[in-house]
């Protein structure tokens, strides 16, 4: 028996109530838009941007490639044990060409050391991709921010359009007022 009752509370701003404003309907078919929009727009913004992101990443790590490079002037020792310099090195692309850059490596190597160089399709120095571990974890974490975003911005426009309809209540409740407000207003004496 209760749960028949609680379901006609759940339901009740779309029941027939002569008191019922027209404002109450147009608040429950909003509340419901909210809630569905934060559903599946939240759903589909966070599985939508995941999937990109894996995609570029996957894209990452096919067009770039490590080659092996020479330091051409050595890097300078420091205490920390993070420290890395930019320094200018060597390295030959797959097609046998030579090429000379610049890229950071790890305090204190000298001239004429080998380091790991991850470069693009142009053989220019780029960053190391991510691992497909790491990406799917990035992926995730894009995915909940854009869901998160997505729910924000819906949640924040519905509590929006509330306050305004609660604002107009309350100018209606106030022309009504007006209205009866007088016949109240004498006093006893």
């Amino acid at each position: 028996m209760r749960a028949g009752g609680r379901g006609k509370k759940w339901l009740w701003r779309w029941r027939s109530n002569p008191l019922r404003r027209r404002d109450d309907v147009l608040e429950a078919w909003l509340l419901l838009a909210v809630w569905v929009l934060i559903a599946v727009g939240g759903t589909l913004a966070g599985l939508l941007t995941a999937r990109a992101a894996d995609d570029v990443f996957a894209q990452q790590r096919a067009e770039r490639t490590p080659v092996r490079a020479v330091l051409l002037t050595g890097a300078p020792r420091a205490e920390s044990k993070s420290y890395r310099a930019l320094v200018k090195v060597r390295w030959t692309l797959a097609d046998g060409s030579t090429r000379t850059g610049t890229t950071l490596v790890d305090g204190g190597q000298k001239a004429g050391s080998t380091v790991m160089l991850w470069t693009n399709t142009q053989g220019n120095p780029t960053t190391q991709p991510p691992s497909g571990t790491d990406a799917a974890v990035e992926a995730g974490f894009f995915g909940a921010a854009s869901a998160l975003a997505v729910t924000g911005l819906t949640f924040g426009a519905g509590g929006a359009a509330r306050w305004w309809l609660n604002r107009r209540r309350i100018d209606q409740w106030d022309s009504e007022w007006d209205l009866v407000g007088p016949r109240w207003g004498h006093k006893t004496g």
